[in-house]
């Protein structure tokens, strides 16, 4: 049977197995997917072995992404310009191919749930590997501006630099946001710490739309704060997830899962 997995530190809270177990049985492919949770010095040395030793694919999160990116043999464009990589593919060929399936994921979750992106403005916090691979599709879908702020501004200014042949990208300093915004996603981590980004709460207004790209049963503690501030719509990283998922499905195994039962199963396993 065709081994995938998904490799990161920690791990053992990660849905990936639920979603592509689902994703198998709806589309009838006869595979397993397990996880790896190797220290990050090992990391390279167990991805290695675990295609050594048969696996044909693998979903790669925190704190890995960039990592990946320098291990794979061949890279998708998408992946090119992210710098960091979330899916790997064992190719006919005995390649491995590096994806990124974040921003797919990500844009197909706004659009689910009644985002409009084109002529929007938005502000997305953060300038990692999550940052890195929505800021492509994000601006494909021709908002009137996007501006980028990161705790260090160095790494959104070079982000912003990196892009900006792509659409209407600017890097601001935390400090410096003054809005409006239509969209704030919060790409950062520290959702994960119960912490918030520093940036003003007059942001926040009774017609934005907020998503935290991490979830959880309860609101993450970015969007508790911004539903106490009266935020119209209030989103969580878990559609982006089924949806990303569905996207390194695709490339696996040719067959595009449906997305909608498998997101509302996993709601129901999460006891939201």
């Amino acid at each position: 049977m065709d081994r995938y997995a998904v490799f990161g530190h920690p791990v053992r809270h990660s849905k990936s197995p639920f979603i592509h177990t689902l994703f198998a049985r709806q589309t009838q492919q006869q595979l397993e997917y397990g996880l790896a949770d190797p220290e990050p010095d090992e990391f390279a040395a167990a991805l290695r072995s675990f295609f050594a030793e048969g696996g044909k694919g693998c979903n790669i999160t925190v704190p890995f992404k960039e990592q990946a990116f320098t291990l794979v043999d061949s890279l998708s464009p998408r992946a090119k310009l992210a710098g960091a990589i979330n899916t790997i593919k064992l190719t006919d060929d005995g390649l491995l191919l590096g994806d990124n399936t974040d921003g797919a994921g990500l844009v197909a979750d706004l659009k689910a749930q009644g985002i409009i992106l084109a002529e929007s403005r938005i502000l997305l916090l953060g300038a990692g590997g999550a940052a890195r691979g929505a800021l492509a599709p994000l601006l494909a879908e021709g908002p009137r501006t996007l501006v980028i702020a990161n705790r260090t501004h160095d790494k959104a200014a070079q982000l912003a630099q990196r892009f900006t042949s792509l659409g209407p990208i600017v890097a601001a300093q935390y400090d410096a946001l003054t809005g409006p915004f239509d969209l704030v996603i919060n790409s950062t981590s520290a959702s994960l710490q119960g912490t918030l980004p520093a940036i003003s709460p007059t942001l926040i207004h009774d017609d934005i739309a907020v998503y935290d790209m991490m979830y959880g049963v309860n609101d993450t503690a970015f969007n508790a704060w911004a539903r106490e501030r009266g935020a119209r719509k209030i989103m969580d990283g878990l559609g982006m997830l089924v949806q990303q998922a569905a996207e390194a499905f695709t490339i696996w195994r040719g067959i595009r899962p449906g997305t909608a039962q498998v997101l509302r199963e996993l709601k129901r396993n999460l006891g939201a």
